[in-house]
């Protein structure tokens, strides 16, 4: 759900920006407003960025090979990186060489008169029609990120999904709706002022925007590359589920990651009996297994189990190096590893 949701956020997107590009560079080709450049080549970027999506929803859809034998899942982590990259080259620096060249221009500019074109009303319009645009693809995009979202609130959505593609397009889509406000607001004030600095504020507002935009994406895309573990309530509920057969002690130490944001590897050591034969032992991993998968069947797992002798039985489990283990627990694997 959560990626065709994410697929249809992105096609609405890619789809309005395009439009708006192309009037916003049309715009500014009427009447020489730096804010309509910024936004449009903003809008440019944006539409690159949605090709890049969609392009690293498919890469990461091919099977595994012996190459990659964990599939290609972490593409998306990689294009949505690719993504905050451009939004900072392209949206963000580019905004902000405009808007220094558009200020120090109109510095030095003492008669403008922003009635001398007869097209002075067309940014204002263009803009307008964009901001509809724009809420439109937010508003698909909302609705999507609404049927995973859950309680989380909105920031703690965008930075805890596993999943790139929504969080990226609500960003985009937020970003060019106060981009927009901002490109009304200098391009009005210049014409109500007729002092053109008004409009090149406007750009570096926009520059400024997308460069915060740009950083904060490319911080969480490189936390999820890097490897995330999954959410403490699907850890919770893989770690119960572990735990279940009658055989299974307890579970010693775990350790999850995300392949991909439908995929998760798994890897746990289980307590088992002094006394329980080697059918035993198996037949109680089988099911561990079996039980991990159910508990959250829309997710894909690469289970690893081991079997052990619990050496400090009652102790809590280790999930992940972060969590202190427990002292005899690290003497007794400090041990076993010579």
């Amino acid at each position: 759900m959560a990626s065709e949701g994410g697929k249809a956020a992105i096609m609405a997107a890619f789809l309005a920006n395009l439009g708006v590009a192309v009037t916003k560079l049309v715009a500014f080709l009427l009447t020489g407003f730096s804010s309509m450049l910024a936004e449009s080549i903003h809008s440019v970027a944006d539409t690159g960025n949605q090709l890049l999506l969609l392009l690293g929803s498919r890469r990461a859809s091919r099977e595994a090979s012996l190459e990659h034998p964990f599939g290609y899942g972490q593409q998306r982590y990689v294009y949505s990186f690719l993504v905050a990259i451009m939004l900072f080259v392209l949206g963000g620096l580019f905004a902000l060489y405009e808007a220094y060249e558009k200020v120090r221009e109109a510095l030095g500019e003492e008669d403008y008169d922003p009635f001398a074109s007869r097209w002075w009303w067309v940014p204002l319009a263009v803009v307008l029609v964009a901001m509809v645009l724009e809420g439109s693809s937010l508003r698909t995009a909302v609705r999507a990120s609404n049927r995973v979202r859950g309680r989380r609130s909105w920031l703690r959505f965008v930075r805890t999904t596993k999943s790139p593609e929504l969080p990226v397009v609500l960003l985009e889509d937020f970003g060019a709706l106060i981009g927009l406000t901002a490109a009304f607001l200098g391009i009005g004030l210049t014409v109500v002022t007729a002092d053109p600095v008004w409009d090149g504020i406007g750009s570096g507002v926009i520059g400024v925007l997308l460069v915060v935009l740009a950083v904060f994406l490319a911080v969480e895309m490189g936390s999820l590359l890097v490897g995330e573990a999954a959410t403490p309530e699907l850890r919770g509920a893989i770690l119960e589920a572990l735990a279940s057969p009658g055989a299974v002690d307890r579970v010693i130490n775990s350790r999850t990651m995300h392949l991909g944001p439908d995929e998760i590897l798994v890897a746990a050591k289980l307590a088992v009996g002094e006394t329980d034969s080697a059918l035993e032992i198996t037949a109680a991993i089988d099911e561990a297994e079996r039980a991990a998968r159910a508990c959250a069947p829309e997710v894909e797992m690469v289970i690893y189990l081991e079997p052990d002798l619990d050496h400090a039985p009652g102790s809590p489990n280790v999930d992940g190096p972060g969590v202190d283990p427990d002292p005899r627990e690290s003497a007794v694997e400090d041990a076993s590893h010579g």
